[in-house]
C-alpha cells in the first residue's frame, strides 16, 4: 500500500496544531571526542512526533551521510565535528575545524626531536587511549581491517586488552586480508577470527536492528557493520573496538589519482541517456568518470559512487538537489580558507568523518553494545597534532603517517598493507542480485516520496553487475526501509523481516 506521512518541505507541510516537536527542536552534541551520546531526547520520536527531512534523504542519496548539522530529523540537529554544541544549530550553524594544519602552532623541526621518542610517545599515548576507551567492557572485539591505523592499534591493544578478539571481514574478492590481519594478531597473541560477506545475511541484520538506530547514514560500510556487530553480539561479545578517527588530524595527502578527478569536477548537468550505451553502462570506469564530471569539486572527494543531482530530482520528481547542494555552503568559508588541496581533502575526511563515525554509534546503541574508537582520543590527537613534525604526519614525497609506519616497523618487517591501504569491502552486486524484489517492494511503498524510484530500478535492473549502479542500489537498500519504519501506517512492512530473521 502506498505510504502517506511526512515528506514534504517545510513550506509545503502542513502545521499540526499539537505538533510538540516543532516547538521543541532538538540538539544534541554528537562530538566524536566525548564518553557517550546522549539520544535519550530522541525517545519520543518513536511516537512519531516528527517528520523526515526529504533534503536529508537527498543528501544520503547524492553522498551517502546527511550534511551536519542536519540529521534525517527535521528538526534535530547534530554538533558534530567542527560545530560549537552551545550554538543554535536550528539558526544559520556557524562550522570552523580547528585541527586544520595551517591553523597549528609552530611544530618542531625533525632534527629537533629523536624519532625513537616520538614512536614510544606515541605508543604510550595510544595504549592510554585504548585502556580508556574500553575500560568498561567484559569481552571486546576488534573490527581489524588490516590497514596501518588497524596494525597500529593492534599493537596497543596486544599491550593493554589482551583478551580483545580481532575480526576481520572478507566483503569481497577485490582486496583480501584476512591472512595478513590474521599474521599480525597472532603475532602479536591476540585471538583472530574472520566473516565471510553474505550480502543476504547482512541485509537481514541491518533490517533487524533498522527499528532501534536514533538515526541514518548510509556509509559503505554500513551494512558491514551491521553484519560484524551483529556476529559479536552472538558470540557473546559486548564492546566494539574501532581504528577509525585518525585521519583527522594525521591529515591525508592528495595523490594523481584524486587530483585528476577536482580537475573532471564540473558541475555538469549530462543527459543520461549518455551512459545506455553497453560500452559506457559496463565500465565502471567511464561511468564514474561521467559522474564525476557531473559532481561539485569538493563532493568528489566524498567516497563512492552515487546518484547525480539530475538522478536525485528524478527520484523525488523535483528539483530536491538545489536544496541538498546549498547545504555544503555551511563549510564554505573554511574550504575557501583552506590552503591547499590536501586542506581541503581533510576538511572532507572531516564532514564525512562524522557519519563514518556515526555509523558505528548507531550500529552499537541498536545493538546495546559499548562502542571504543582510541583514535578519537583528545590527548592522543593534541599531542600528534603539536608535537609531531610535519615530516612525520605526511612525508615530503605524499607518504601518509610515517610516525604510525614506524611503529608497526617495530614490530613487524614490510608488511604489504602498510603500502596498500585496506578497508571494509561489501559485496554490492550480491546484494543486489539477492535482495533486488525486496528492495524494489519497498520502493513500491515509497511512491509518495520517491516515486521515481521503482523507475529507477526497472530501468537498471540488468545493469547491477556493474558496481557503478550496484552502488546506487545500495543506497536505496540502506535508506528505504529505514524512512519506511519512520512513516505512519508502515512500520510492518520491517517487521515482517525481523520476525523471519529472529
Amino acid at each position: 500500500m502506498p505510504c502517506t506521512g511526512d515528506f514534504m518541505t517545510s513550506a509545503m507541510l502542513p502545521k499540526k496544531k499539537h505538533d510538540t516537536f516543532s516547538q521543541t527542536p532538538i540538539q544534541l552534541n554528537t562530538s566524536p571526542y566525548q564518553d557517550e551520546v546522549d539520544f535519550s531526547p530522541l525517545d519520543k520520536l518513536e511516537r512519531g512526533e516528527t517528520s523526515i527531512d526529504p533534503v536529508s534523504i537527498a543528501d544520503l542519496l547524492r553522498n551517502t551521510f546527511v550534511y551536519p548539522p542536519h540529521t534525517i530529523y527535521r528538526g534535530v540537529k547534530v554538533a558534530s565535528s567542527g560545530f560549537d554544541p552551545a550554538q543554535n544549530l536550528h539558526d544559520a550553524p556557524r562550522f570552523h575545524y580547528l585541527f586544520q594544519s595551517s591553523l597549528a602552532p609552530s611544530r618542531p623541526s625533525p632534527d629537533a626531536v629523536d624519532d625513537d621518542t616520538l614512536v614510544q610517545t606515541y605508543h604510550r599515548l595510544l595504549c592510554e587511549a585504548a585502556a580508556r576507551a574500553t575500560a568498561g567492557m567484559r569481552a571486546p572485539w576488534f573490527f581489524q581491517s588490516g590497514g596501518k591505523d588497524s596494525t597500529s592499534m593492534a599493537i596497543a591493544l596486544a599491550d593493554v586488552r589482551p583478551d580483545t578478539t580481532c575480526l576481520t571481514y572478507l566483503g569481497g574478492s577485490e582486496e583480501n586480508e584476512v591472512a595478513s590481519a590474521r599474521f599480525v594478531a597472532r603475532k602479536l597473541g591476540l585471538r583472530h577470527e574472520a566473516l565471510v560477506c553474505d550480502p543476504g545475511r547482512a541485509y537481514d541484520r541491518y533490517l533487524a536492528m533498522l527499528p532501534r538506530m536514533p538515526l541514518l547514514t548510509a556509509d559503505f560500510a554500513a551494512l558491514s557493520y551491521a553484519d560484524l556487530a551483529t556476529e559479536v553480539r552472538q558470540r557473546r561479545g559486548d564492546g566494539i573496538i574501532d581504528a577509525i578517527g585518525a585521519d583527522e588530524y594525521f591529515g591525508t595527502p592528495v595523490h594523481s589519482k584524486e587530483r585528476i578527478l577536482a580537475l573532471l569536477a564540473r558541475g555538469l548537468r549530462l543527459p543520461q541517456a549518455l551512459f545506455n550505451p553497453k560500452l559506457v553502462n559496463r565500465s565502471f570506469k567511464l561511468c564514474f568518470i561521467l559522474a564525476t564530471l557531473q559532481m561539485d569539486k569538493f563532493e568528489r572527494y566524498f567516497p563512492g559512487s552515487r546518484f547525480s543531482n539530475a538522478e536525485v530530482d528524478d527520484l523525488f520528481g523535483w528539483n530536491i538537489s538545489a536544496n541538498s547542494r546549498q547545504r555544503l555552503e555551511t563549510f564554505r568559508a573554511d574550504i575557501d580558507a583552506a590552503a591547499s588541496m590536501e586542506a581541503q581533502r581533510r576538511l572532507s575526511l572531516i564532514i564525512v568523518g562524522s557519519a563514518h563515525v556515526a555509523k558505528g554509534i548507531y550500529t552499537a546503541r541498536a545493538m546495546s553494545m559499548q562502542l571504543a574508537q582510541p583514535y578519537l582520543d583528545p590527548q592522543l590527537r593534541d599531542w600528534v597534532f603539536n608535537q609531531v613534525p610535519d615530516q612525520l604526519l605526511i612525508s615530503p614525497d605524499g607518504v601518509n603517517k610515517p610516525l604510525m609506519r614506524q611503529h608497526i616497523a617495530q614490530y613487524f618487517q614490510d608488511l604489504p598493507y602498510v603500502k596498500a591501504k585496506g578497508c571494509f569491502r561489501f559485496d554490492l552486486r550480491g546484494l543486489a542480485k539477492q535482495r533486488f524484489d525486496q528492495v524494489y517492494a519497498f520502493a513500491e511503498q515509497a511512491r509518495s516520496v520517491l516515486p521515481g524510484t521503482a523507475k529507477w530500478l526497472e530501468a537498471h535492473r540488468h545493469q547491477l553487475d556493474n558496481k557503478f549502479f550496484a552502488s546506487k542500489f545500495y543506497l536505496l537498500a540502506v535508506v528505504l526501509p529505514w524512512v519506511l519504519s519512520r512513516m505512519h501506517g508502515v512500520s510492518h512492512s520491517t517487521a515482517r523481516v525481523e520476525e523471519r530473521v529472529s
